[in-house]
């Protein structure tokens, strides 16, 4: 054999040999720069904003974020939230959640809140920061929270919203000669899955023109099953011949939840409606006739009837302008006859 056969068999012999070994210790050819760990990273995933305690004048803003890890730990990891009015880009509320070293591969759910007024729109910033530095940030804008219901006047029962059915209905049951009686019926809705606990209806008899209340009464609306509605009924006695606003309202332990209102018509003359008022005024010429009688004559006292009667004291005829004119004349005949 050659020298040069002998030398490829040799190169073969370790090429076989180095083969060998890689099947028998896989590690041997991992990069040795995968010891050491890849840098932490860690960043927004999502952000979420939920009604939290919704009251009278100011509203709690719960956000849900999801942090999303890759690599080593990250240290002294921080998520802070800011409300800003959309209007005038005033800081509302601010608040940091601290969150610590963060290491387990993944997602992570950190909760914060925020409390704002009720009234306007924001703009939520939320901020990731790790160490002091800076990581990821994310903009939310929310509207409406105006329209979120207070926990204190949270219920799921209300007045009846149709088209044809009366919410509010009213009729006559008896008249006397100087007052009526009045059927007032409520209708109310369970808009909830569930059945409702007891609440009260009161209603208000307020005459239209003056405002002042002529009669009220409170009933009880018992529970009402999921999606059902129920009537209740009352009675109420007011003067005849004048129109009512039939004020309702629903309350629950004292708080206001729901109200309504209806309209009861008992003066031929003149009709209103829960949002608008129609008058029929009669034209009558004697209204605007200044001679109109003896009953305006009246009205006016008895100097006022003398005078019409031309039983005063004043010159009848043309007057006093009349009377000197006559002197005159009569001064200058006079003169002349002499």
């Amino acid at each position: 054999m050659d020298t040069r056969t002998t030398l490829l068999a040799i190169a073969a012999a370790v090429v076989l040999a180095g083969a060998v070994g890689i099947v028998a210790v896989p590690d041997a050819v991992d990069d040795p720069r995968a010891e050491t760990d890849r840098p932490g990273q860690i960043d927004l995933a999502d952000v979420v904003v939920a009604p939290g305690e919704i009251r009278g004048e100011t509203a709690t803003l719960d956000l849900l974020v999801d942090l999303r890890h890759r690599g080593s730990t990250v240290e002294n990891v921080t998520v802070r939230h800011r409300a800003i009015d959309a209007d005038s880009g005033l800081l509302v509320d601010e608040t940091v959640v601290d969150v610590g070293d963060v290491d387990r591969e993944g997602e992570t759910t950190v909760n914060g809140s925020l409390d704002v007024e009720r009234e306007g729109g924001y703009r939520l910033e939320t901020v990731v920061y790790a160490d002091g530095e800076r990581r990821s940030q994310h903009t939310t804008r929310v509207a409406g929270v105006s329209a979120l219901t207070p926990a204190y006047a949270d219920s799921s029962v209300g007045f009846t919203d149709g088209n044809v059915w009366p919410t509010v209905a009213v009729s006559v049951t008896g008249t006397t000669e100087e007052t009526a009686t009045l059927s007032v019926s409520v209708s109310v809705t369970n808009r909830g899955d569930e059945a409702s606990d007891a609440i009260d209806l009161r209603l208000l008899l307020r005459q239209a023109d003056s405002n002042v209340i002529a009669d009220e009464a409170t009933e009880t609306v018992g529970s009402v099953r999921p999606g059902r509605t129920d009537t209740v009924t009352t009675t109420l006695e007011a003067p005849d011949g004048y129109n009512y606003y039939v004020d309702a309202a629903l309350f629950d332990d004292d708080v206001l939840i729901d109200e309504t209102q209806g309209v009861a018509n008992l003066d031929p003359q003149e009709t209103i409606t829960a949002n608008e008022t129609v008058r029929d005024v009669s034209f009558e010429i004697e209204d605007f006739d200044r001679g109109a009688g003896d009953d305006a004559a009246d009205e006016r006292g008895d100097g006022a009837s003398d005078r019409e009667d031309g039983t005063d004291d004043s010159t009848p005829g043309f007057g006093p302008l009349a009377a000197l004119v006559g002197l005159l004349a009569v001064a200058l005949l006079a003169r002349r006859a002499s």
